[in-house]
C-alpha cells in the first residue's frame, strides 16, 4: 500500500501551491483587461479562456482533495483511488497548455515571416501533446485505479509530459534565434529585444523545468502522487507565461521611450507584435495639429502742424508653433492582420 503521505499528502500541498498561483493568474488577468482595454477581441477572448480553464482547474483540484481527504477520511482502500476530478485536472491542463503553446507558435510563425518549416513540426507537436493527455485522462477515468493506469498506460502520461518538456525548450530556442536576428538588423532596438530574449528563456525555463520535475517523479514513484501534486501547478504556470507576456507590453515600450526619446515611431513596442509596428509606420496611430499665434501689427502715425497723417505700416510678424502628437497603440493592433493566436 502507497504512503498517505506520499499520496494524500502530495495532494494536499500540490493544491495549496496550485491555489496561489491560481490568484496570481487571476490578478494578472485583471490587469490585463484594466490596461489593454484596446486588444483585438480574439485575444481578450483567449485571455478569458485561460483564466476560466486555470479557474476550472482549480475547482477540479479542490474536488479531488476533498474526496480523498473529507468525504472518505480515513478509508485505507481508497488510496489507490482515481477519482474523475483528479483525472479531469490533466484534461484542463492539456487544454491551457494547448492554446498558450498555440500562442506561442502563432508568435514564431510571425516573426519568421511565416517559415512554415519551422511552425508545422511545432504545430504536430503541440496537437500530439493534447492528444496522449486526453488518452490519459480517459484511461484514467475508466480505470479508476492508479495502480492498474501505471500497470496499462504508463505510456501515455510518460510521453504527454515528455512532449510538453520538448515544446517548450523549441519554442524558447526559436524565440531566442529570431530575436537575435532582429537584435542584428535593428541595433535601436536592442534594449526591448535583450527584455524579449530574457522573457522568453525565462518562461520556457519555468515551465519546462516544472514539466521535467514532474515527469521525473512519475518515473520514479508511480506509486504514489507526488506527480501529481506537481502536475497541479503546471498550468498555472503556463497561464501565467502568456498573462506575463501580454502585460509587459507597456513596461517594455515605455523603458524604451525613457532610454530613447528620438522619434515617435522608434518608441512604439516592436519585435514580439509587429503587425501593431508596421499600422504605425503607415500614420495609422499618428496625428498632427498646428497653432498658429499672429502678433498684432502697429501703425505708427505721425501727425503734423497741419492735421495731415501720415501713416507707416511696420512689418508683420507671424509665429508659428508646430505641435506633433503621437498616438501610440500598444494593444495587439485593429486590423485582421494582427497577431491572433
Amino acid at each position: 500500500m502507497a504512503d498517505i503521505a506520499r499520496t494524500f499528502g502530495a495532494l494536499l500541498v500540490g493544491g495549496i501551491v496550485a491555489a496561489v498561483f491560481s490568484g496570481i493568474v487571476t490578478v494578472q488577468a485583471f490587469v490585463y483587461f484594466k490596461f489593454y482595454p484596446r486588444d483585438l477581441i480574439a485575444v481578450k477572448l483567449l485571455v478569458f479562456v485561460v483564466w476560466f480553464l486555470d479557474f476550472g482547474h482549480t475547482i477540479f483540484v479542490s474536488a479531488s482533495i476533498w474526496d480523498h481527504l473529507i468525504s472518505h477520511f480515513g478509508d485505507a482502500e481508497r488510496i489507490d483511488f482515481i477519482p474523475w476530478s483528479l483525472a479531469l485536472t490533466i484534461a484542463f491542463t492539456a487544454i491551457l497548455t494547448f492554446l498558450v503553446h498555440g500562442f506561442f507558435v502563432h508568435r514564431i510563425y510571425k516573426l519568421s515571416n511565416g517559415n512554415i518549416y519551422l511552425v508545422v513540426p511545432l504545430g504536430i507537436l503541440v496537437c500530439a501533446r493534447l492528444a496522449f493527455a486526453c488518452v490519459t485522462t480517459v484511461k484514467m477515468i475508466t480505470l479508476k485505479s492508479l495502480q492498474s493506469f501505471v500497470t496499462s498506460f504508463t505510456w501515455s502520461f510518460t510521453i504527454g509530459l515528455t512532449l510538453s518538456a520538448i515544446i517548450d525548450v523549441l519554442i524558447t530556442a526559436c524565440l531566442f534565434f529570431l530575436l537575435r536576428q532582429k537584435q542584428k538588423q535593428n541595433t535601436s532596438l536592442n534594449d526591448i529585444l535583450d527584455s524579449l530574449i530574457l522573457y522568453a528563456f525565462e518562461n520556457g525555463s519555468l515551465t519546462c523545468a516544472a514539466t521535467v520535475i514532474s515527469l521525473i517523479c512519475w518515473l520514479a514513484m508511480p506509486e504514489n502522487l507526488i506527480f501529481m501534486g506537481l502536475h497541479f501547478v503546471i498550468s498555472k504556470f503556463y497561464a501565467n507565461s502568456l498573462l506575463a507576456t501580454l502585460n509587459t507590453r507597456k513596461q517594455l515600450s515605455q523603458g524604451h521611450s525613457r532610454s530613447q526619446p528620438s522619434t515617435c515611431a522608434e518608441r512604439i513596442m516592436p519585435i514580439m507584435f509587429p503587425d501593431d509596428y508596421r499600422m504605425s509606420q503607415q500614420m495609422g496611430g499618428r496625428r498632427f495639429s498646428r497653432r498658429d499665434d499672429v502678433s498684432k501689427s502697429e501703425i505708427v502715425s505721425n501727425h503734423g502742424a497741419h492735421s495731415q497723417t501720415m501713416s507707416k505700416m511696420m512689418q508683420l510678424q507671424v509665429n508659428v508653433e508646430t505641435t506633433t502628437i503621437c498616438t501610440i497603440d500598444e494593444g495587439l493592433g485593429t486590423s485582421p492582420d494582427n497577431l491572433l493566436p
